[in-house]
């Protein structure tokens, strides 16, 4: 299993990967928006300070992505929001998405960045680190649908420090749709 920074000429293969996972696990119309979304994110030419997007790869298939994204906020440190995680559904449960995750999390603090949030299921993300964390202490960018789903993980401290003021995200998850 090799973990890496993805290549333009895989664009189409993890588009694919988040299209077939989230069909397989959610719906066919979740599966085509977190799909419509990561075409988004590797359609924009944004710096690349600003967007991570790692793979894990058997052989040539591509069998895990993650896609990092700048959460700027007026006084903060270095923050990133992790969305969407996919890992192809004959490969899950064997930790793949955690090693994926934790491999993008230390390729980030080799960048200083102190803090990846995401929202999502703590029962998973907790296994790599992440708490809940009460939007008294770091917003969201859109009001949360799921409060108990944001979660934290410090990645340069050790622990999870107030940050103030609401942060801007990257257009393609700047939707309170998705929130």
């Amino acid at each position: 299993m090799n973990f890496s920074i993805y290549e333009q000429s895989q664009k189409s293969d993890i588009i694919a990967l988040y299209l077939a996972t989230f069909s397989a696990s959610e719906s066919k119309q979740e599966g085509e928006q977190v799909a419509r979304l990561v075409t988004d994110f590797l359609a924009e030419p944004y710096p690349s300070t600003d967007l991570y997007v790692f793979v894990a790869t058997d052989e040539q298939r591509i069998v895990g992505a993650i896609v990092l994204s700048r959460l700027q906020f007026a006084h903060a440190k270095e923050v990133f929001l992790l969305s969407p995680v996919a890992v192809a559904t004959d490969c899950q449960g064997q930790g793949i998405g955690q090693k994926l995750i934790q491999f993008g999390c230390d390729k980030l603090s080799e960048q200083k960045v102190s803090l990846v949030m995401t929202y999502g299921d703590i029962n998973f993300y907790g296994k790599v680190g992440f708490s809940v964390v009460s939007e008294e202490i770091i917003q969201a960018p859109h009001n949360l649908s799921y409060p108990k789903g944001w979660l934290a993980k410090p990645v340069l401290d050790d622990e999870i420090l107030p940050i103030t003021g609401k942060p801007s995200c990257l257009k393609p998850l700047d939707n309170p749709q998705l929130w």
